[in-house]
């Protein structure tokens, strides 16, 4: 009875009167030899007997890099780099008789800690560098030299963020990619159209039978990595500068790309068509993101600086600031002038050129221009030759520009045209070219909310793009005997190609 009652409670207990199953005898066996020999293998592995893919698999995992990792390892760097300026610059102070080392040590990091703040406050374009009052004047030799040339009128000129690398492209659609110091240059080749067409391509529309090169707009990202380029084709082109390859197509604007630019520390790109749309891509996904409307003509030139503000001209006198993220947009609209160009000063200021020669200041506050500088491309009736040589300062007054006759009209107009301008980041320092011959420099004034003529450089031809160095040491001019979007004038004595002038700051 004992043992028939055991069995409901929980099965056969141990006891003098019962025998283990064998078969769970050998199972516990087999299951203590298998732990053995598990053991053996662990201990094997504490005497470095680990296999061969074992150890390729432990390389990977360390070879292989995190993008916090990257982040982290990045800011370390740039963090030294600060540690190291301040330093310099503790050197070159006289020390102190007396003073303690945890004192300096002290001032070291405040010091660290103001040069960052700095550096970030320039870079969201908070605060404006004094570049303008310390540009010396040029000397009679100082003028700029061609440091590119092209076969054809230069349409577009692009600077890399550190200032050694430059990239021009020409209206026989050839790219540039050329060092600042030395000016040697190599050439981007195009692919053929089976690779076109496989980077994302459409098939040519109309009688056309292949994709134009012509190319009107260039921009290169801040790390360096990509180059876009857009042109008749309709398309935009993305190109790797390490190896000059093509590597995208991307396609959707259903006119002429006539501008682009990326926005500061990212991969996002904007571009401008004379489908009168902006379109919003990623170069580092190749994906396409979404379309800005509102101009009612072609739009002519695009800019963009850290925040995501995008400022556009168009043809229909009007230029435009898409906030993309509140998904809105401010209408500027020009007195009584067609705007050609236009770019940020910093976020809430912007300038424009027009085809009456004159150049305005525009706040973001104001639905009109704040300062207004006319005649600041005047040709001379003794300069109609276009070779300008000298150096004094071109009168502004209230005179329309150039020749109006009914023989000269076109040309010389067209001569007076602001075809481009160009701001040095984070500073009041601007430039202005037409095709008078000349150059301009101009300084931004933000107290009295004007703009004041510094200096004239002598550049013969149509400047159709213009690009400041960061760290304002240099200008880099797009020269052509033709404008960038036409051929309703032509300056025989131009040359094609890329011309820079040094800036000589105190």
């Amino acid at each position: 009875m004992k043992k028939k009652m055991s069995a409901p409670n929980g099965g056969a207990r141990k006891g003098k009167g019962f025998s283990r199953d064998p078969f769970f005898v050998e199972e516990s066996k087999k299951r203590r030899k298998i732990e053995s020999d598990v053991i053996r293998s662990d201990s094997d592995e504490e005497y470095g007997l680990v296999s061969k893919y074992g150890i390729e698999e432990e390389e990977a995992e360390l070879v292989e890099e995190t993008a916090d990792e990257k982040r982290q390892r990045v800011a370390r760097a740039h963090l030294d780099k600060v540690r190291g300026i301040a330093a310099k610059v503790e050197e070159d102070e006289e020390e102190r008789e007396g003073e303690r080392e945890d004192e300096r040590e002290g001032e070291r990091d405040s010091r660290v800690s103001m040069l960052l703040q700095q550096e970030q406050l320039e870079d969201a374009g908070r605060v404006r560098r004094a570049i303008a009052s310390r540009v010396q004047m040029p000397e009679s030799s100082d003028e700029f030299r061609v440091l590119v040339k092209h076969r054809k009128s230069v349409t577009a000129v692009a600077l890399s963020e550190d200032d050694h690398k430059g990239f021009s492209a020409s209206k026989d659609g050839t790219i540039l990619h050329w060092d600042v110091d030395s000016g040697k240059h190599e050439k981007y080749q195009w692919p053929s159209e089976e690779v076109l067409r496989s980077h994302g391509a459409r098939d040519t529309q109309g009688a056309a039978t292949r994709h134009s090169r012509q190319v009107l707009a260039l921009a290169v990202s801040s790390d360096g990595k990509y180059l876009a380029s857009g042109g008749l084709d309709r398309h935009i082109h993305l190109w790797d500068t390490r190896t000059r390859k093509h590597i995208q197509a991307f396609s959707g604007h259903k006119g002429p790309v006539s501008c682009l630019t990326f926005r500061q520390g990212t991969s996002e790109l904007f571009s401008g068509a004379f489908d009168r749309t902006v379109k919003i891509w990623n170069a580092e996904d190749r994906a396409y993101i979404t379309t800005l409307f509102g101009h009612q003509s072609e739009i002519l030139t695009i800019d963009c600086l850290r925040k995501e503000r995008v400022l556009t001209v168009g043809r229909d006198r009007i230029m435009q600031l898409y906030k993309v993220p509140e998904e809105s947009r401010l209408v500027f609209r020009a007195p009584a002038s067609s705007l050609e160009c236009g770019c940020f000063i910093s976020n809430d200021e912007f300038l424009s050129g027009s085809d009456d020669g004159s150049i305005s200041l525009w706040n973001m506050l104001r639905k009109k221009p704040a300062y207004i500088m006319k005649n600041a491309h005047a040709l001379l009736a003794a300069n109609k030759n276009i070779e300008q040589k000298d150096r004094g300062t071109i009168p502004n007054g209230h005179i329309e520009n150039g020749d109006h006759s009914s023989g000269s009209y076109h040309c010389q107009s067209a001569h007076s045209w602001v075809s481009s301008v160009a701001v040095c980041r984070s500073s009041d320092l601007a430039a202005s070219g037409a095709g008078n011959g000349c150059v301009r420099l101009w300084a931004i004034e933000s107290e009295t909310k004007g703009i004041r003529t510094l200096f004239n450089l002598p550049l013969v031809g149509f400047v159709n793009s213009l690009a400041f160095a960061n760290s304002g040491r240099f200008l880099v001019a797009g020269v052509g005997q033709e404008p960038r979007l036409g051929r309703w004038g032509h300056i025989q004595p131009a040359q094609n190609g890329i011309a820079v002038h040094s800036l000589e700051l105190s």
